[in-house]
């Protein structure tokens, strides 16, 4: 008798368990799925403002918030690029919600956030990098940082000063348009102007084929297409453009992009947009505008 008791007791009624699960259906219908279930992000609004440096602002921000508009509409952005240290002075003037950096922030920028009460939160983006190339005949294959300087500001002229062939140097960059021949000035070239016959083009690939078709040109493109036929990378002081020695600080023409914000004022929208621009989604887009994603 004890034993059928047990029994009965042990074993939940059809009714109740079938109640038990349309229960549990509802609260999913009600809640949505758990949170990293469903891959995707709650849905978000609000507006995020950008300030700061030029090499983020002028190509990669706006592709990147392309894309994650794509699956959060609702909200919207607001981009300056002004310079780095502008985008300092704004984050720590409550006039932005990141402040985009190609340098970190200088002691004078620590201080004043400290003075002001403002702690400054990191968040590593990727790099800026570009590989130096020329024509795949040509015998040269490693460069000095100060030669590089001297070629694009049309100091050397022929190749043979180089240790090359008796070929005419031929300079191909990208316009003024885009914030990347600026990145490589200050990079490569000391912030010298480039040689007034240097021809600049709208893109990297532009500038890839235009080498690969002229035996004495030199250009800089993302380290993607220095790989193509054609053309070959040129090492910097014996160091190769490759993704591992630019994230291991070796390669010299390269510098490390940042977003900073006030820790204390971060919104939901905002944290949500810098995840995405780390997440493999928004490393690949890094990728394929020519920069350099996180390893």
């Amino acid at each position: 008798m004890r034993t059928a008791q047990c029994r009965k007791w042990l074993k939940p009624e059809p009714r109740v368990w079938v109640g038990s699960l349309l229960l549990m259906v509802l609260a999913m219908l009600l809640t949505g799925c758990p949170a990293g279930t469903s891959g995707r992000s709650p849905a978000l609004k609000g507006k995020v403002v950008v300030k700061g440096s030029n090499t983020i602002g002028e190509e990669l921000a706006p592709r990147l918030i392309e894309q994650y508009r794509q699956h959060q509409p609702e909200v919207t952005f607001e981009l300056e690029s002004k310079g780095t240290g502008s985008g300092f002075a704004a984050l720590l003037a409550g006039e932005c919600d990141i402040a985009a950096a190609s340098r970190v922030a200088s002691q004078d920028e620590l201080t004043q956030a400290r003075n002001q009460g403002v702690e400054l939160n990191l968040h590593t983006i990727g790099s800026y990098s570009v590989a130096v190339i020329v024509n795949d005949a040509n015998p040269v294959s490693n460069l000095a940082r100060d030669q590089v300087r001297d070629i694009f500001a049309g100091k050397v002229r022929n190749w043979q000063e180089l240790g090359g062939a008796d070929l005419p140097v031929r300079l191909f960059i990208r316009d003024a348009i885009s914030g990347t021949p600026l990145g490589f000035q200050e990079l490569a070239m000391e912030n010298q102007p480039y040689a007034t016959d240097a021809t600049a083009f709208t893109n990297y690939a532009g500038i890839e084929a235009a080498v690969a078709k002229d035996p004495g040109g030199i250009g800089y493109v993302g380290l993607d297409l220095a790989k193509l036929a054609g053309v070959k990378a040129v090492s910097i002081r014996g160091v190769p453009p490759t993704a591992v020695t630019v994230n291991e600080g070796r390669y010299p023409i390269a510098r490390v992009l940042r977003l900073y914000t006030n820790k204390t004022n971060e919104s939901p929208t905002t944290l949500d947009f810098i995840r995405f621009v780390q997440s493999p989604r928004g490393q690949k887009i890094l990728g394929d505008m020519g920069f350099v994603p996180r390893l």
